[in-house]
């Protein structure tokens, strides 16, 4: 079993190793393994957002002429190359859970003869609420797939559900508690071969799975941009539509952000031929600045080198998890085969609560899913191998000595 000194021997040739320093990190001492639910601080955000604030001051609304006003397309553009799409089909605008009813109730009214979605039961809640009213709404039904618990949603479980009344399959590429991923090309081609669309959440992957949208086909997708991409509380999602669908759908919250004249102040919505025509209000200019802060770093430091180094981490905390978890009343609610899990090992404990409150009080920020669950984001563009070896090492020490059984409360709040 890989020892300490191992560990930092591999931060030493990690080629991403320098990528680190550009986060802020105001205690050196604490270990942060919750980047897959919020990233770190990039060091130029705090600067980028203040400039912004300066030309409020001094520009008052002549800062909207000179750049803002094009933001949500110019980050989107920004974002493309992380999904593999073009810069004109990407927008970063609203929250993940607006952006998908928008683009799952587009679909939708894109096949009026059919009034059914298809999701899986372990999806993430907000993906499912949004989905299943979007399916009563239409006189259909949301149907969830079953899924293993491990291993996530098959595409042969997607082919046999999959029919004539299916307007829509949504799912997402990266379960959000088991971090298995989803065979995209494959569960695409199936849906398009049934005439449904499909709608992918990218919240999991983006930044951490080089992921390729035009390439399989994908009809749309959504995603958030503070996890792995940094962005900040809060910061605004994403979305994409494929160019062929742009000037066909229809945008169902039809906002003066998505007119073909916004400034016409037409009282008759005209929807923009292109991407725009996917925007409502207006945008929250300094969460944007904050969120490109995110994603250049990202862009730069390549998304095909983020998932050699991601998989390798995961890959170590697995086999700290066999070492010295395991035998510790662990199991691993993760898959094995590095290729097959995004940026997070899950595991599940019976107490997994107090354990990861606990955890915080020893210097490890995981995060909680209930019922069971305690999931190791590894970032790994501020992740290190000694951060996962220590981690591995603190929890085992805090169960030894029982640190756990010392938390009092239930669960409240954010967990």
């Amino acid at each position: 079993m890989i020892n300490r000194e191992q560990a930092q021997a591999l931060d030493q040739a990690d080629p991403l190793r320098e990528f680190a320093d550009r986060f802020v990190v105001t205690d050196p001492n604490l270990i942060y393994l919750d980047g897959n639910s919020l990233g770190r601080q990039p060091r130029t955000a705090a600067g980028l957002v203040t400039a912004a604030m300066d030309r409020w001051a001094d520009e008052l609304v002549g800062a909207w002429r000179s750049k803002w006003i094009d933001l949500p397309r110019q980050v989107g553009a920004a974002l493309a190359p992380l999904v593999g799409a073009d810069p004109a089909d990407v927008m970063i605008t609203d929250q993940t859970t607006v952006n998908l009813y928008k683009l799952a109730a587009a679909a939708m009214t894109a096949r009026p003869e059919r009034h059914d979605i298809i999701t899986h039961a372990g999806n993430f809640p907000s993906d499912l609420y949004v989905l299943n009213s979007l399916a009563m709404t239409s006189g259909g039904a949301l149907r969830a797939v079953e899924h293993d618990s491990i291993d996530g949603v098959g595409a042969d479980a997607i082919g046999h559900a999959v029919d004539n009344h299916v307007a829509l399959v949504s799912l997402s590429l990266v379960d959000f508690r088991s971090g298995s991923i989803a065979d995209l090309p494959r569960i695409t081609d199936i849906a398009h071969e049934a005439g449904a669309l499909v709608l992918w959440d990218l919240s999991h992957s983006v930044g951490v799975i080089p992921t390729d949208l035009r390439a399989a086909g994908v009809d749309l997708a959504v995603g958030c941009t503070y996890k792995y991409l940094n962005g900040g509380p809060g910061a605004p999602a994403f979305l994409y539509v494929s160019p062929d669908l742009q000037a066909e759908i229809v945008q169902p919250i039809q906002g003066w952000f998505g007119h073909e004249d916004m400034f016409a102040f037409d009282p008759a919505y005209r929807p923009a031929a292109d991407i725009r025509r996917f925007g409502v209000g207006t945008p929250p200019i300094l969460s944007l600045i904050a969120a490109g802060a995110g994603i250049d770093v990202t862009v730069e430091a390549g998304v095909a080198a983020i998932r050699e180094k991601s998989m390798a981490l995961t890959s170590l905390q697995v086999d700290l998890f066999d070492d010295q978890l395991a035998t510790r009343g662990f199991e691993l609610a993760t898959p094995r085969d590095p290729a097959k899990r995004g940026g997070h090992v899950s595991l599940s404990h019976p107490d997994a609560y107090r354990i990861s409150r606990a955890m915080i009080e020893h210097g490890v920020i995981p995060d909680f899913r209930a019922p069971n669950v305690i999931r190791l984001g590894l970032s790994p563009l501020y992740t290190s191998f000694t951060h996962v070896w220590d981690a591995s090492h603190r929890l085992a020490t805090l169960m030894d000595e029982e640190a756990h059984t010392r938390i009092e409360g239930d669960r409240t709040g954010v967990s």
